[in-house]
């Protein structure tokens, strides 16, 4: 038995059914269904006895408690987070509460879980932290790629909360010896993304016929990530990983934004042409870029191939064809993600586009 939290959300629902795709060790799944969390990421696992679902908080100490107390699992793997960094620039008290507080309630438990149980179980159990490359800050055009010795330099609220939760991980190993696992990812793509993130905001824009928003130039770089890979190297990680080492996660993909918009728009082109003829990137409009943007990222993840044997299965060329493809046969999950409040969200934020 695992425990997950965070398993409604993108990269934690397809961990989800990865994880029960290729193997038959139940996951119990607490999600507190934030708007960015979906019961419909899970539909397929509706009636499985392998997947026990629970809403709550992973700042709810005495719900995880509980369910550590009652399900006694081997594992506990954190996805759960605020992830967006816009939101995080209008309301960074949610990014601190959740970010900071709630993994610093949940490493507690989950430290008093740890130190209940029998030695052997004892030493087999693992926490993997699931972080971002965020922490590290922006690159020039020329450094070299992030690797798990770069200092942290943080500039959003996202990525300082997400730095301070890193931070209390590892203290929790140094000072009281839980054994934890971090895994540090680039840009993640693909299925059950929740369309405020570039690739899938772009996809339903374009399928609406509206204006494709594009920060600035366009030309802040990122690595792209299809998420079942990363979801194959958090598993490799909680197999293999040395405790209290981090793992920078990537995908060997480093793109522009404004490249990434305009592969979108010719798989669009291609596999759902607009009726006038014309090309999507007609849509693509330039906006004024977001406070204290981040130029470039980039992951070094030499180290996971190199003690662990593991490497991207997907090129960005079969992920982006695989996730446009997804999107374009999924239009009752892109259409009930689209609430009033997620309209209401994109109107405020891309307001000049």
């Amino acid at each position: 038995m695992i425990l997950v939290t965070g398993g409604a959300g993108f990269i934690g629902a397809n961990f989800v059914l990865d994880w029960l795709a290729q193997s038959d060790e139940p996951v119990v799944n607490l999600d507190k269904l934030t708007y960015a969390g979906n019961r419909e990421n899970l539909a397929s696992l509706q009636g499985d006895g392998r997947h026990i679902f629970v809403q709550g908080d992973i700042g709810d100490t005495s719900l995880v408690e509980r369910l550590l107390a009652g399900h006694r699992p081997r594992a506990v793997i954190n996805f759960a987070a605020e992830s967006h960094v816009d939101r995080s620039i209008h309301g960074p008290g949610e990014f601190i509460q959740t970010n900071v507080v709630g993994t610093f309630r949940l490493l507690d438990a989950v430290r008093g879980y740890w130190a209940g149980l029998e030695a052997e179980h004892r030493q087999a159990f693992r926490f993997l932290h699931v972080s971002t490359d965020e922490v590290y800050g922006s690159l020039a055009p020329h450094d070299p790629a992030f690797a798990e010795t770069n200092r942290y330099e943080p500039n959003s609220p996202y990525s300082a909360s997400k730095a301070a939760s890193d931070h209390l991980v590892r203290a929790w190993h140094h000072t009281y010896g839980l054994p934890v696992l971090t895994t540090n990812c680039s840009n993640n793509y693909g299925p059950y993304h929740f369309p405020e993130k570039l690739i899938p905001l772009m996809i339903v824009n374009a399928l609406a016929g509206k204006p494709l928003p594009v920060y600035g130039d366009g030309m802040q770089i990122r690595d792209w990530l299809y998420v079942k890979d990363h979801c194959s190297a958090i598993r490799t990680v909680l197999a293999g990983g040395r405790v209290g080492e981090t793992y920078n996660v990537g995908g060997w993909n480093e793109k522009p934004n404004i490249e990434i918009v305009q592969t979108v728009c010719a798989l669009l082109d291609e596999l759902r042409p607009r009726p006038d003829g014309q090309s999507y990137a007609g849509q693509i409009t330039y906006v004024t870029d977001r406070p204290g943007h981040d130029r470039r990222y980039a992951i070094d993840a030499r180290k996971l191939e190199r003690e662990l044997g593991w490497r991207p299965a997907e090129t960005f060329e079969t992920g982006i064809r695989k996730t446009v493809r997804w999107y374009l046969d999924n239009p009752d999950w892109v259409a009930h993600v689209q609430s009033g409040a997620y309209r209401e969200w994109v109107s405020k934020q891309y307001a000049s586009a």
